[in-house]
């Protein structure tokens, strides 16, 4: 089915692929908004041939006339924003068509510094954030003490809640953590310069994104990170700050819920982490190293080592369902090839025998859980260059037949390499 607007989630723990296929989707729409996290999310795109790190600029921005919106539920960190704007516009990128949300949260020095603080302190119950202060700033959001993008648009009186806010975050700083309070100065002069910069881009895109969808245009809402990194339904609390699910467009974007017509669902061919928190097909010896190997699983943000395993049917079947997806776009199926068997876990057991098919919200319950798994047979070919279903092998086919009776949605793309060409598409999304 094609949708006029379309809302594109990870169904892991983020990492899923989603810039490609996102990508692929933005050469179609009129407007791409992304609706939450910050520069702690990235999508890695390949464009023309090169190669791009995108962490808070939507994807559509790669494709000429599309129009880009942060949205509201986005925490918007200035430095890391113009950063990929200069670089972006070093490769002759027009970034004239970027919108801020005027209620963006704005990220400032003390919440990185906090986020660093917080962390160390946990030592090793530490839940591995990027130390981007992500975290610090939603919880400045929840208190009703952060600042936000509609704040830049009167320099003095950003100024002073600046410095109000600067003060009350040296203090923790300070005296709770004994580390050295942040520069006043240096700060107050450096958020100016973003304010004065940021001014003309700063809108209500709430309205942008409506005025789209009532005159029919091609809207796509861009997710990041994965839905099992969910505040509210993820592995808590080794989960980010938002909801990367398609709740979180709603009011992360500021649009009703009828305004989105499908939901797809990224999933990775096997199953990745980056971080702390148990994952049940975890694998730690060769076929772990192989497939992040073959898979470059490094992280677009923090370069760090992701953990490899399985499919793990059970946590892709929890967000399926409660994201209400339609269709399901399977990535980096290519770097199965090579491998006798692959293997589907469709099932938990715990420790007294007991099978369990839903994910569980306590994690002792989840650390102590071993994987069900079907066997499928591998390919030993090439599948980078197939351009339709019926050109992959049969084991390959197989293998994705597998994934929708395990998951319960059906897939609709295949992503057989990091290139647009490299899509096989089942059925057409927007």
């Amino acid at each position: 089915m094609v949708y006029k607007t379309a809302a594109i989630i990870g169904l892991q723990w983020g990492d899923e692929g989603k810039g490609k296929i996102i990508d692929y989707l933005a050469g179609r729409a009129d407007v791409v908004v992304r609706a939450q996290g910050g520069n702690n999310a990235g999508h890695t795109v390949v464009s023309g041939g090169r190669k791009y790190a995108l962490h808070l600029i939507p994807s559509g921005v790669l494709h000429p006339g599309a129009v880009n919106v942060i949205g509201n539920g986005v925490v918007v960190d200035p430095a890391g924003f113009f950063n990929e704007i200069e670089t972006l516009e070093a490769d002759g990128i027009d970034c004239s068509r970027i919108f801020i949300s005027d209620r963006a949260h704005i990220v400032f020095p003390w919440h990185r510094e906090l986020d660093a603080l917080i962390e160390e302190s946990a030592g090793s119950g530490g839940i591995g954030t990027t130390r981007r202060g992500i975290g610090p700033c939603y919880t400045d959001k929840a208190a009703r003490t952060g600042l936000r993008a509609c704040d830049m648009l009167n320099t003095r009186s950003f100024i002073n809640k600046l410095t109000e806010r600067l003060d009350a975050s040296n203090e923790v700083i300070g005296k709770i953590y004994g580390a050295k309070p942040l520069d006043r100065e240096k700060i107050t002069d450096e958020y100016a310069g973003y304010a004065e910069r940021m001014g003309p881009m700063i809108a209500d895109t709430g309205v942008i994104v409506y005025d789209a969808v009532s005159e029919g245009k091609a809207v796509l809402f861009e997710g990041a990170q994965g839905a099992m990194l969910d505040l509210d339904l993820g592995t808590y609390p080794y989960v980010t700050s938002s909801h990367p699910g398609s709740g979180g467009f709603i009011i992360g974007a500021g649009v009703g819920p009828r305004m989105i017509d499908g939901i797809v669902g990224v999933v990775k061919a096997y199953t990745t982490r980056v971080g702390a928190g148990p994952m049940v097909t975890e694998l730690t010896d060769e076929t772990g190293d192989a497939i992040r190997e073959a898979g470059n699983e490094y992280g677009t943000t923090t370069g760090r080592p992701r953990r490899c395993g399985w499919f793990d049917g059970v946590a892709v079947r929890h967000s399926v369902r409660t994201n209400g997806v339609d269709g399901i776009a399977l990535t980096l199926l290519d770097v199965l090839g090579g491998f006798d068997e692959i293997k589907l876990c469709y099932a938990y057991e715990t420790p007294d025998g007991e099978r369990i098919e839903n994910f569980p919200a306590l994690l002792d319950t989840l650390a102590a859980c071993k994987p069900l798994y079907r066997t499928a047979r591998g390919w030993q070919t090439d599948i980078s260059g197939c351009t339709s279903f019926d050109e992959l092998p049969e084991e390959a086919r197989a293998y994705i037949a597998e994934i929708e009776d395990i998951s319960g949605a059906p897939v609709k793309i295949v992503s057989v390499g990091p290139g647009r060409e490299q899509t096989i598409i089942r059925e057409e999304i927007l």
